[in-house]
C-alpha cells in the first residue's frame, strides 16, 4: 500500500516567509529517469516528521533502490513531481505516485473483469506545504489514474494526521474511511474527471 502525506498536522513557521506567488512557478510534470538525483535531494531535505507521515517509518539516507522506485514509471506505476526552476537547475518540492493493483480474483482485462485500483502516495517539501501543491498533484494523478482504467483510489493516512483527514472529509464527502492499527484507509470512486473531489 502506498503511504500518503499531503498536509502536516501543523504547517511550519517558515511558510510565512515565502511569497505566496512563488507557487505559481511550480510545475507538475511526470518523473523522468534523470530526476533520480533531484528526488534523492528532495527526500534528504524532508524533516523526520514529514518522512514518517509519508513512509510511516523513519528513513535514513535514501537508498538507490528507493530512489529508483520513486522515479520509475511503467504500466503499473505513475509518478508526478512538483518542480520549481532555480538558477541552479530544477528543484523537486513534491512527489506523487500511484500504483495500479488489480483486486484479488480479478484480471483487469475484458468486460466484467475487476478494474485496477490506484494506490496513492504523496509528499510535499516542508516549506512548501499548505500552498495547494499536494492538491494539484493529487488532482492530476487521479485524472491520469482514471484515464488508465482505475475506478477507485485508495490511500493510507496516519490517524494522527488530523489536518489531512479533515481535508479529505471536506473535499471527498463520499469517501469511505476505515481505521486499522493507527492508520486510516481512505477509498473513493474515480470518474472520467478523476474523482468527485469537491471544489
Amino acid at each position: 500500500m502506498q503511504r500518503t502525506q499531503v498536509l502536516r498536522p501543523h504547517a511550519p513557521a517558515c511558510l510565512a516567509s515565502r511569497p505566496p506567488a512563488a507557487t505559481a512557478a511550480v510545475e507538475i510534470r511526470p518523473a523522468r529517469p534523470d530526476d533520480a538525483e533531484r528526488v534523492r535531494d528532495f527526500l534528504t531535505r524532508l524533516s523526520p516528521d514529514t518522512r514518517a507521515l509519508r513512509f510511516f517509518t523513519g528513513i535514513g539516507r535514501p537508498t538507490p533502490a528507493l530512489v529508483r522506485a520513486l522515479v520509475t514509471r511503467d504500466d503499473r506505476r505513475d509518478v508526478l513531481l512538483a518542480v520549481r526552476r532555480t538558477p541552479y537547475g530544477d528543484e523537486v518540492v513534491g512527489h506523487a505516485m500511484s500504483c495500479h493493483v488489480v483486486p484479488p480474483g480479478g484480471t483487469g482485462e475484458g468486460d466484467g473483469a475487476a478494474r485496477p485500483v490506484a494506490e496513492i502516495g504523496i509528499v510535499v517539501a516542508d516549506d512548501w506545504q499548505g500552498r495547494g501543491i499536494g492538491e494539484r498533484m493529487l488532482r492530476r494523478l487521479l485524472l491520469r489514474a482514471a484515464a488508465r482504467g482505475a475506478t477507485e483510489a485508495v490511500m493510507d493516512v496516519l490517524a494522527e494526521n488530523h489536518r489531512l483527514l479533515r481535508a479529505i472529509r471536506r473535499r471527498w464527502p463520499d469517501a469511505i474511511m476505515r481505521m486499522s492499527y493507527g492508520t486510516v484507509e481512505v477509498r473513493t470512486r474515480l470518474t472520467a474527471r478523476g474523482t468527485s473531489f469537491a471544489e
